[in-house]
């Protein structure tokens, strides 16, 4: 008896899964003979296995998204697909990728140079969210083992810090699409007050330098030594600033 009523619960928890997952790929506008067609798929794949669903496949919002299932279709040809390239420093880049999200602005990548590779679809576009982790030796693991069940999708690193992406579907259902989106930004670069004042700075001391090397004060080599001393020494400050300026908005709002 007692088998018969584990088996029981057992069978209820996979329908259950397979519910909350159909209804989070409906949520997203896939078209149900789609979706069906899929769950069918994974219910078939979990008669073999013999486990269940959370073991194979993780919480069901999480899978949806590590599945595409909540990415919409192309509303038209590729070309007609939006694309846009930008950047931010370090104290605005959460901010910016915060305001572009909710634009329907999805991020696939970060170049070579540190920017933002998005793409928009017209017409169908998601409201995405972001968000900034430290990715340092094992921290790393345990960041993303907490945060990919949850949907949280690496999309490119920086210096030591990970970048994360989620559509608002995830958790917010058909409100997670933009009905109107804005004109894509005609603004490439998205300096912060703290952002503009290393720069400032980084300028006026890099036009020192060349003077006095100009000026035969100082080698070619003595000029790219310093040049980059300096360049260490301010990635050190800027990154303590930024930490800093961080935990000062956390203390003024715990709920951040």
């Amino acid at each position: 008896m007692s088998t018969d009523r584990s088996a029981d619960r057992s069978t209820d928890r996979s329908a259950a899964y397979f519910a909350e997952l159909a209804a989070a790929l409906a949520a997203a506008g896939v078209p149900a003979a789609e979706a069906g067609a899929t769950v069918e798929d994974l219910r078939a794949h979990l008669a073999e296995t013999g486990g269940t669903p959370e073991e194979e496949f993780g919480p069901a919002a999480g899978f949806a998204a590590r599945l595409g299932g909540l990415a919409p279709e192309a509303a038209g040809p590729e070309e007609e697909v939006e694309h846009w390239t930008w950047t931010a420093d370090l104290f605005n880049d959460r901010r910016m990728l915060a305001v572009h999200g909710e634009q329907g602005w999805e991020v696939e990548s970060l170049d070579p140079l540190g920017r933002f590779v998005c793409r928009r679809t017209p017409g169908s576009a998601l409201r995405w969210e972001y968000r900034r982790e430290v990715l340092t030796g094992g921290h790393r693991e345990r960041v993303l083992a907490a945060l990919e069940p949850e949907g949280w999708e690496l999309f490119g690193e920086w210096l030591v810090y990970g970048y994360l992406k989620r559509p608002y579907a995830a958790t917010a259902g058909p409100a997670g699409t933009v009905t109107a989106p804005p004109a894509a930004p005609d603004r490439w670069l998205y300096l912060s007050r703290p952002g503009k004042a290393v720069l400032a700075g980084w300028a006026v001391l890099v036009a020192v330098l060349l003077a006095v090397f100009l000026s035969d004060g100082i080698g070619a080599s003595g000029l790219a030594v310093t040049i980059a001393i300096v360049s260490a020494l301010s990635a050190v400050w800027t990154a303590q600033l930024e930490t800093a300026t961080g935990r000062a908005r956390r203390e003024a709002d715990p709920g951040a």
